[in-house]
C-alpha cells in the first residue's frame, strides 16, 4: 500500500482544518479515533481526510466535505459530539478548527 494524499476534487468543496496539541493521557484514545473514522467515512458527501502529527506533538486533521450539509452532518452527530466533549475533557491540552471552502484544487502523482 502506497502512502498518497487525498486526491483532488473539482471545487467548490469545504475542508475542516483541526489543529491540536493532546495530553498524554489516550485512554479510549484510538477507539474512538477508529469510531469516528466509520462514522464519518458513512456521511454521504464525505471526501476523506489527512491527518499528521509531528514529533514535538501538534497534530493537524484536515477533512473534506462535498457541501455544507454533509459538513452540517458530521458536526451533529451524537457519538462525534461525545467524543468532542471527551477531548475537551481529556484528549486535548488545546485546539484550532478552520472551515474554508476550496476554490481551486489539482494534484500531481508520478507514474512508476
Amino acid at each position: 500500500m502506497s502512502i498518497q494524499p487525498v486526491p483532488a476534487f473539482e471545487p467548490p468543496y469545504l475542508m475542516a482544518v483541526f489543529t491540536s496539541v493532546r495530553t498524554p493521557d489516550d485512554s479510549g484514545y484510538p477507539e474512538t479515533l477508529s469510531r469516528m473514522k466509520e462514522i464519518v467515512g458513512e456521511i454521504p458527501g464525505f471526501l476523506g481526510y489527512e491527518s499528521a502529527r509531528n514529533p514535538g506533538g501538534l497534530g493537524i486533521t484536515v477533512a473534506y466535505f462535498r457541501d455544507q450539509e454533509s459538513l452540517t452532518a458530521w458536526r451533529e452527530d451524537l457519538e462525534h459530539q461525545a467524543a468532542m466533549a471527551q477531548g475537551r475533557a481529556d484528549w486535548y491540552e488545546s485546539y484550532t478548527l478552520h472551515v474554508a471552502t476550496v476554490e481551486r484544487s489539482h494534484g500531481f502523482a508520478r507514474n512508476g
